[in-house]
């Protein structure tokens, strides 16, 4: 009979590597987000637990809203035995192209137990504007 053995880390590793990507192990962490459109407005929910909204910021430019922020390693010093960090952490970047016409002074954002919410309102629908045809001499125009 042969003697097989057993290697933690191989075990952890076959489960864990399909899961990592990047330097050291470390997954890049992207966090989730919801995007519902309702009758005002629109809402972008995005799930950030373990950040507080100081990690996070929101910029508006070029009809594109950008939430960008960091989750930090927390270090854990550990004697013998194994252990391994299954959260992911770093900087992460998320980017949403807005309707032409949002007010980005009206976008409004609040941040309770992790859940980002920020809502978008919509922008007035466009109504065709009539011109009025005048009948004789054709209008002067300015330079």
């Amino acid at each position: 009979m042969a003697l097989v053995r057993w290697e933690p880390v191989r075990v952890f590793n076959a489960f864990y590597d399909n899961q990592t990507t990047g330097r050291g192990g470390l997954r890049r962490w992207t966090p989730a987000v919801d995007l519902v459109e309702a009758d005002e407005h629109f809402v972008l929910k995005a799930d950030l637990p373990g950040l507080d909204a100081g990690d996070v910021s929101i910029e508006v430019a070029d009809n594109v809203l950008t939430l960008t922020g960091e989750r930090k390693v927390e270090h854990e010093t550990k004697q013998g035995g194994f252990y391994r960090l299954e959260r992911s952490t770093g900087r992460f970047s998320r980017s949403l192209t807005l309707p032409e016409g949002i007010d980005a002074g009206a976008i409004a954002a609040s941040f309770d137990k992790g859940v980002l919410e920020v809502r978008i309102p919509k922008p007035e629908e466009r109504k065709p504007h009539k011109v009025q045809i005048g009948v004789g001499e054709p209008a002067a125009i300015e330079a």
